[in-house]
């Protein structure tokens, strides 16, 4: 029993907690959470029913896969209803250290501000060398292309090192973003 807790694949989807968002980015998640269900990988989330939050978790339940939810205790009344576990913080550094605690891949699905916190925060400590798992950015139909393009800029003026941006992989299809969780 303790071997199968050891042999758990962890997957973090950092992820938009706007409704106004085009459902096109939803239907992504969707499929994004399909595919990491489907290798048997476990999912963290924010574990809300907010935005696309909502919608992974709704996915993950689809699936009968097994979801873990980080949410701030300020947040209680947002949580998903149907996590198999919940975890509760204080603040939000909290939340995001413990949502990439014990996980070998963090992505980060079309969002908003905070979804590039959290995907920045990663990739930072990627470069320290403090977080060991693959960092993903879906950049489903373009999503991500202005970031690629300043960490690109970042590059050219010395501002990034070259070894340090390729820590950050930007599939543009389920297909390949399935291919990078193999």
């Amino acid at each position: 029993m303790g071997s199968e807790k050891a042999q758990e694949r962890k997957i973090v989807f950092f992820c938009s907690a706007s409704f106004d968002i085009d459902d096109k980015y939803n239907q992504a998640a969707r499929e994004a959470t399909r595919a990491a269900c489907s290798l048997g990988y476990t999912v963290v989330s924010g574990g809300t029913v907010k935005g696309t939050m909502g919608v992974v978790a709704d996915e993950v339940v689809r699936c009968g896969g097994r979801h873990v939810g980080i949410i701030p205790r300020f947040m209680e009344d947002v949580v998903y209803p149907s996590l198999d576990e919940t975890v509760w913080t204080d603040t939000m550094a909290e939340r995001k250290e413990l949502m990439r605690e014990g996980t070998c891949v963090a992505v980060a699905l079309p969002g908003g501000i905070g979804t590039l916190d959290e995907l920045i925060e990663t990739l930072t400590l990627a470069k320290l060398d403090l977080y060991k798992g693959k960092v993903i950015a879906l950049d489903f139909d373009g999503f991500y292309e202005p970031l690629k393009a300043l960490l690109d800029h970042y590059v050219t003026t010395g501002m990034l090192d070259s070894r340090s941006r390729r820590l950050i992989a930007f599939p543009k299809t389920i297909e390949e973003f399935t291919g990078l969780l193999r």
